[in-house]
């Protein structure tokens, strides 16, 4: 079988599915532009554990440029490919909308025309449950419609949505987009919440708390991450024959197009995980209390209805186990 495409690959997601895919025995070639958002150092340490095992390739390539992916898909001749590689962060977004626009959109575009030509089976791309921006109406489905985003992140998200669903319709290139929901484990990127809030805890430094904690969050083990996302990329996406433009379902399309959300489906408090972390770390937190940020939703909750029919599975992991192990990967990283 060719090689399999994981774009993103030193990225927190990007990192766990090549090991998950490397594991079922797949050749697997990660690209990666080792963008200086967050730490290049982290990146370069799972790049090196994905470097232990057999049938890993890397190459450092950034999606914008186009050359040098057409080059790469020339030469491998993928039939697989699983988009992890983004921009992220909805905060930086307000401050560098730029980013978002040459990484999520331009170098999507690039990636989109590299399957197209080189007769890609099935893309399999990230997308955000930021997507559903200023809906609330939920648990959050796939069939809304999602018109209303909130940050440029999420706009760039909803763009690849877009985008992917007119190279099915145009070309039959099945394409399925993943809605990932507050994603968190070992590895974790370092802007995220579990990761700052424990470095602040351990180092006794104040925690900022926003909307005043009044926040809920559908946490999402990485692990389950992957285990949908591999299960998904054997299952290309395909035309619903039920599909009408008279009632148009958004999730699905006549073209070879899919969307999933990949959630726990169990909303936590942001202060019930304060709660949890500050146990396994036996520290009380310093909480600096603080406004709901611009960009950001005051709850998310994922309905998974869809991916449990589809691949037979659903996000299981509990916050207490998986922050557990989270808290277990940072000591041992940093030596704390």
């Amino acid at each position: 079988m060719p090689p399999v495409l994981v774009t993103g690959a030193a990225g927190f997601i990007g990192y766990h599915l090549c090991a998950r895919l490397l594991a079922q025995g797949r050749t697997v070639v990660g690209i990666d532009n080792l963008s200086e958002y967050y730490s290049v150092d982290l990146k370069r340490a799972r790049l090196r554990e994905l470097e232990k095992l057999a049938g890993f390739q890397f190459q450092l390539l950034d999606l914008a440029d186009a050359a040098g992916l057409a080059g790469l898909f020339e030469t491998h001749g993928f039939k697989r490919v699983f988009n992890l590689a983004a921009q992220a962060g909805v905060r930086y977004s307000l401050q560098n909308p730029q980013a978002y626009v040459k990484s999520n959109i331009e170098g999507f575009v690039n990636l989109l025309e590299c399957c197209r030509s080189g007769g890609v089976e099935h893309l399999v791309y990230a997308s955000s449950s930021s997507v559903y921006g200023a809906v609330t109406k939920m648990p959050f489905s796939v069939h809304q419609n999602v018109d209303h985003p909130i940050s440029v992140y999420a706009a760039s998200k909803k763009a690849n949505e877009l985008l992917a669903h007119t190279y099915s319709h145009l070309y039959g290139l099945p394409t399925t987009g993943l809605r990932f929901f507050t994603v968190y484990g070992p590895w974790g990127r370092p802007d995220m919440a579990p990761f700052l809030f424990t470095r602040a805890i351990l180092a006794g430094e104040p925690i900022n708390v926003f909307n005043n904690g009044d926040m809920e969050r559908d946490f999402t083990y990485v692990d389950d991450i992957v285990e949908a996302v591999a299960r998904v990329g054997e299952r290309p996406a395909s035309p619903n024959p039920a599909w009408s433009g008279l009632a148009p379902d958004a999730g699905t399309s006549s073209a070879p197009y899919k969307l999933y959300n990949i959630g726990n489906h169990e909303p936590v408090r942001l202060l019930r995980f304060i709660e949890i972390l500050e146990q396994l770390l036996g520290k009380t937190a310093i909480k600096n209390l603080m406004p709901l940020q611009p960009g950001d939703v005051p709850a998310t909750y994922a309905d998974v209805a869809d991916l449990a029919r589809d691949v037979d599975f659903t996000p299981r992991t509990r916050l207490e186990d998986g922050l557990a192990r989270f808290v277990a990967w940072y000591r041992q990283y940093y030596r704390v």
